[in-house]
């Protein structure tokens, strides 16, 4: 098949949410429509010891959260998917912030019952920067929640989302009875159940069809055809160019976990949702069809398997052809690497594969060569961009429990900030380690994984710092004399760049002012 035939055939997604919204479970069916899955597993449940499937660090299980980007591939009418699950906890979320550079869109999950809540909002502000396009899945229809054009409002409100829904709910909770589908102008009738997969769809072309009456009631058929004379009326054709350009978010209502409008989704994704995009480099735009390899590293992740040490790094391909064992460029050290082990994924089970096209992601094992951030090519030599470090807002000082496990401290650190789970400063004065989260369960997760994984024990001791600002200057005198001065807050990041640790807002203002010819940056791509 050729490189444009390969490029059309895929289509490569995140799924995004507040937490407990259910978006493991949504991945988990969309993996069983796409047959990738036999059973489901149910993260919460313990009369199932079959963890959600894309759930499968033992503190994922022990917290019912995700907490690590899971990536899986499946096929689907003919399409391949790459589905990434990212974290729903806040604490996560520079995780989830990396993995949407390496999708073409998104699926966002909302609860009916919640309605928009601040996670959303917030991953949201990156899909937009992003201009990635959004598909929206309101969950828990068979619950008592909110009013579908009141949820509908707030996403427009909350998230500055137009919205057009292409399936609309008959009743909600527990008298709901299923979904009139917009887009493919056919009644489907609710059954709960979690082991059943396809619904009954009836066509129904005409909604002013006497057999609407048949199989929802007389009451219940007047309500539809009143709320789609209103969708009608208030929301133009749907425009799929409007939607890949983000401008609007096609919505849909189901039941994740009763496996309810799920393959609707599924099925309006594969049609609509954009194929693999181009994307920036420093040098210029590059185009999925150049006919040169060229992929960029999203995610490390240590120890996938804890029977062997092995540290996997993410790669989304995103021009020509990746073969295994061919050697490529990689540019930051400016020599040519081979990799003869490249997997592809299905949450932890892995497949050797041979070849990968734009939009794929694989697995690259990695001796510790790699970084988040770096491209391969075997073209010319542009890094991709837009993968940044942000300002974390909680930090705290490592403190090692045992001066005989120093080296395993030292190296299990530098592993887990090099897959980006935190961010790691080293003080200029005294050699302090800082390490710099987002919320604190990070510190849990990091305690958690050095003592399983490399057997060491840390304890973090708070500091009073606001914020790590990452510094540049046009003149080296200048930054010079800022070090002289400042030396004491002076710390480097893990890739050895200047970082200044500021203790609070107005301190920093104060010697921004002091020092006008210092940049300071809030993230660490400037």
């Amino acid at each position: 098949m050729s490189l444009v035939e390969e490029i059309k055939k895929r289509r490569t997604f995140g799924i995004i949410s507040h937490p407990d919204a259910g978006k493991t479970t949504l991945t988990e069916k969309l993996l069983l429509f796409g047959g990738a899955i036999q059973t489901a597993g149910a993260v919460k449940s313990n009369k199932i010891k079959d963890h959600a499937r894309s759930d499968w660090m033992e503190i994922e299980k022990q917290r019912g959260i995700s907490v690590a980007t899971s990536v899986m591939g499946f096929d689907y009418r003919n399409k391949r998917i790459n589905l990434l699950d990212t974290p729903g906890h806040k604490d996560f979320a520079e995780d989830t912030y990396r993995t949407l550079t390496a999708v073409d869109s998104v699926i966002m999950v909302i609860d009916c019952v919640k309605g928009v809540e601040e996670q959303t909002e917030r991953l949201m502000e990156v899909c937009r920067m992003r201009q990635t396009p959004v598909l929206c899945f309101i969950n828990k229809m068979d619950r008592e929640g909110r009013d579908p054009f009141e949820l509908l409002e707030e996403i427009e409100e909350k998230l500055g989302l137009r919205v057009h829904p292409l399936s609309w709910p008959i009743n909600i909770g527990k008298n709901f009875k299923g979904v009139y589908s917009l887009y493919e102008k056919k009644l489907v009738l609710f059954e709960a159940s979690r082991q059943k997969l396809s619904s009954e769809k009836i066509e129904i072309s005409d909604i002013e069809s006497p057999e609407l009456e048949q199989y929802v009631g007389e009451k219940d058929a007047a309500q539809l055809r009143e709320d789609v004379e209103l969708i009608n009326g208030v929301y133009e054709d749907f425009d799929k160019e409007e939607y890949l350009a983000g401008d609007i978010a096609p919505v849909f209502f189901g039941s994740a976990v009763n496996n309810f409008g799920v393959q609707e989704l599924l099925d309006c994704f594969v049609d609509i949702a954009p194929e693999p995009i181009p994307r920036e480099t420093e040098l210029r735009e590059i185009e999925p069809q150049d006919p040169k390899f060229s992929g960029f590293i999203f995610k490390i992740h240590a120890n996938m398997d804890p029977k062997h040490r092995n540290r996997i790094a993410f790669m989304r391909v995103c021009s020509g052809k990746f073969e295994r064992s061919k050697p490529y460029l990689h540019i930051r050290h400016d020599k040519k690497m081979k990799f003869s082990n490249t997997t592809a994924f299905m949450a932890q089970d892995k497949e050797i594969v041979d070849e990968a096209w734009p939009g794929d992601i694989i697995g690259l094992y990695d001796t510790g060569n790699l970084k988040i951030g770096d491209t391969l090519t075997e073209g010319e030599k542009g890094n991709y961009k837009g993968i940044p470090s942000f300002s974390p807002e909680m930090f705290r000082e490592v403190v090692n429990k045992d001066a005989m496990k120093t080296k395993q401290l030292e190296k299990g650190l530098s592993q887990l900030m090099e897959e980006g789970l935190a961010q790691l400063f080293t003080f200029e004065m005294g050699s302090r380690k800082v390490v710099g989260v987002v919320g604190q369960l990070q510190f849990e997760v990091i305690q958690f994984r050095l003592k399983g994984e490399y057997g060491a024990s840390c304890d973090f001791r708070p500091m009073n710092l606001y914020k790590a600002c990452w510094i540049s200057a046009e003149n080296e005198k200048d930054m010079d004399a800022f070090i002289a001065s400042k030396g004491r807050h002076i710390a480097r990041d893990k890739d050895g760049k200047l970082v200044f640790m500021a203790e609070s807002r107005a301190w920093l203002q104060m010697v921004q002012d002091n020092f006008p010819n210092i940049q300071f940056h809030f993230t660490s791509e400037f």
